[in-house]
This record gives structure tokens, sequence and C-alpha cells, in this order.
């Protein structure tokens, strides 16, 4: 599904409209998932580190392709980018929700993480569409998409799954069809395919040496950095949350261990938790960003972004000692309070360092990054988890702890970001 894009791009705030409802559908599909999906592979005859190996997968697929879809964006165009990605997505989906063993439930999961390895693509639109002021306001609208997604994805995940373990698939398959019907009739073209991008024809949709060139520039690699050490940690939470929500949440004097019902309940638990951090990330991201932007400066949020969720991580396994599930609600919204914080300043500072016709490939590689986080905390969080409940929150928190102090070596930028290379 590749189309020829065109020659003369749509700006303005069309462009970033779109981006943001095609990443909020996108997001919808995925949060839906989330609270039923460690319960459907348990259904299966998954153990807890199968569990996290399943999300692994997902994210694998995102961090191997994340690049190429960026690339491939800076490349051909915005528009046949998302509109493939997004049907790729859909089959992964449908097949999801068809699986009766785990590798077909794994295989699923991993032809989904390649679809969803555009959102590389997406920021891009939003720097292509925007200047380097509003940058990080734009950026925090994509963040906020993300925080909406979280909100009404996994309460309607959490609803479905009483419904039976696959219908939360069904309903993410039918909001990518959506997506890819308002995609295909409302998703303009951003990028002019001209001079700017000839450059760049006889070269690879994979290329080490352009990777290495990009993260060589200023402040660039430490950024790529925190992204990677702080997803790991998130992703390291995630994983084990459901699981942890389980052991510790659902009184198995009402519910039968590993029962239907159990599974139920502790999904349900799980989309409380998330609604609560997706909200919080929503009105951080969508309406005080760009002013706390403006105030503190990016490199201010960054660092406290990454210390207060290093902080709340370390509370999560407390407020699980103390059997408070409104304190572990809590513990949430001030991850999200630092991750709303944190996430859209990072993405604007990468976008000013890098020059207009390689920002597809440089936010395309902070995704894969991204996904090579959510891969390895995935890896080792169900074991873990099988280690000690609380062994996961605690390791996150120092991963949180690592990106701090990497961002106190954040230098001042100049932007570059409206320049050519």
């Amino acid at each position: 599904m590749v189309e020829t894009p065109n020659p003369a791009p749509v700006r303005g705030a069309r462009p970033m409209l779109v981006a943001f409802v095609t990443v909020l559908l996108d997001l919808l599909g995925f949060g839906i998932i989330i609270p039923i999906q460690p319960f459907y592979a348990e259904h299966l005859g998954a153990s807890p580190t199968l569990v996290t190996l399943l999300g692994a997968s997902y994210s694998l697929m995102q961090f191997l392709f994340a690049p190429m879809w960026g690339r491939l964006s800076d490349r051909i165009g915005r528009r046949p980018v998302m509109l493939t990605s997004i049907s790729i997505s859909i089959v992964g989906y449908a097949i999801f929700a068809s699986a009766d063993t785990l590798w077909v439930l794994f295989a699923s999961r991993m032809l989904a993480g390649f679809g969803a390895a555009n959102i590389g693509a997406a920021q891009a639109i939003v720097a292509d569409t925007t200047s380097g002021k509003d940058r990080a306001k734009g950026m925090g609208l994509i963040g906020a998409a993300f925080g909406i997604g979280f909100i009404i994805g996994p309460a309607m995940g959490g609803a479905l799954g009483q419904l039976g373990p696959e219908a939360p698939a069904w309903g993410a398959a039918i909001l990518s069809a959506l997506n890819l019907g308002l995609a295909l009739r409302f998703l303009p073209e951003t990028r002019k395919v001209g001079e700017a991008a000839a450059g760049h024809g006889r070269r690879s949709i994979i290329s080490f040496h352009a990777i290495g060139e990009i993260a060589g520039r200023i402040n660039v690699g430490r950024l790529l950095l925190i992204v990677l050490v702080s997803v790991t940690g998130m992703a390291l939470m995630e994983q084990a949350l459901p699981l942890f929500i389980e052991r510790l949440f659902v009184p198995f004097a009402s519910y039968a261990a590993g029962s239907p019902e159990a599974h139920a309940r502790a999904a349900a638990l799980t989309a409380y938790v998330l609604v609560a951090v997706g909200l919080t990330a929503t009105i951080v991201q969508g309406g005080l960003i760009g002013r706390l932007t403006k105030r503190y400066g990016e490199r201010t949020l960054i660092r406290v972004g990454s210390a207060l969720m290093g902080i709340a991580l370390a509370l999560m396994p407390v407020a699980g000692a103390a059997d408070s599930f409104a304190g572990l609600i809590g513990s949430g919204v001030l991850l999200a309070l630092g991750s709303g914080m944190m996430n859209p300043s990072i993405m604007s500072f990468l976008s000013r360092s890098v020059s207009s016709d390689v920002q597809g490939a440089a936010l395309g590689l902070s995704q894969s990054l991204s996904a090579l986080g959510r891969t390895i905390g995935p890896a080792f969080s169900g074991l873990l988890f099988e280690a000690g409940h609380e062994i996961p929150f605690f390791s996150a928190a120092g991963t949180l702890l690592v990106a701090v102090i990497v961002a106190l070596g954040l230098k001042k930028l100049i932007d570059v970001s409206e320049h050519k290379a």
C-alpha cells in the first residue's frame, strides 16, 4: 500500500490533528489489549516468564523496524508509511483474537509490533509542521494521544474482557480498521520528497552509518541513552503490574486462583491503574507541557521527570506491602506526572538536535531504542517477578536513577531543526 507522496505537502494545524487522531486510535487498540494479554497467555498455559516474553516479542519487532519505518518515511513520505503500517496492525490483532496456541499468540504480537513501529513517522509529521519553539507542545499532543489511549483503551479492554479473552482483540482490530479508513480519507502528506530526499535515494533503509552519524550529534547520544534506560524501567514495571495486582489484590477467598473470574477481576483492577496513569499523562502532556517547557526548559523537565518516575516506581511495591490499592494508584499518578514531563521534552530536544531531512530517521531511532527497552524489560521482568513480586519495581527504580545521572550531563542546544545538514 505504497502511494506516490504529494509533491506539495500540506502544512499547518490539520496534519498535526490528523497525526494525533491516528496515534490515538492506534494506542486505543494497543491499550485495549494490555489488561487481558497476561491472562490470555496464562489461559493458554504460559508461566509468568512467558507472559512477559510475549510483551517482549511485540517490542522486539518495534526495535528492529522503527528505524526502517522512519527512514522510509523520509524517502517516500509519511502518508504511505502510516497507511501500510496500520494495515499490518489490523491483521496482527485479528490473528491474536483467533489464537488458540501460544506460538500463534506470539506470532500475532510480533506482526502487530511490526505494524506499530510507526510512531517515529507520526512524530515526524509533527516535526514537519511545527517550528522549534512550538515543537515540545506538538510532541506533547502526540503524548496526549498516548495518554488518552491509556485512559480509554484499558477501560474498554477491562470491560470487553468480561465477555471473554478474545473480545478486546477483536475490538482492537475494529479500531485499527477505523484508523485506516480515517487516515486514507484525511491524512495529508507533510514531507516534500524532492531534493532533500534525493540525497538519500540510494541509501539502504537501514543504515548503520546514518545511525552513527545521528547519534554523534550534540546531546543526541545522551538523549537516546535516557530513552533506552527509562523505557527499560517502565517495561519492567508494566509487564509485572498485572501479575502483581493478581497476586496481591485479587482475594482468592472469593476467586479461585487462575480461574477466568480471577483473571477478569485482575484485568479490571489493572485497567483502573492504567486509566489513572493515562488521565494524568493526558493532563500534563496535552495541557501543561507547553507552559512548563517555556518556563523551565526541556533539560529541567527531563531531569525532574525522570526523578519523579524513579520515586514512583519504588513506591509501588511499598503500596503492595501495605495492601493499599489506593496507594498503588497514587504511585501510578506520580509516575505519569514524571513521564508526562520527560517524554515530550526528550522528543522535542531530539528533533531540534538534527536537521529537518533526517528527523524521521532520528525519531525512528528513538522509537527503536524505546522498543529495545520494552524488549529488555519484559525479558527479565517475569524472571524477577518469580524471584520476588517486588523485585521488578525496585529494579525499574534503579534504571530511572541512571536516567537522572545521564540527564545531568545534557548541554544547552542551539536549534538546528530548521536548517538542512
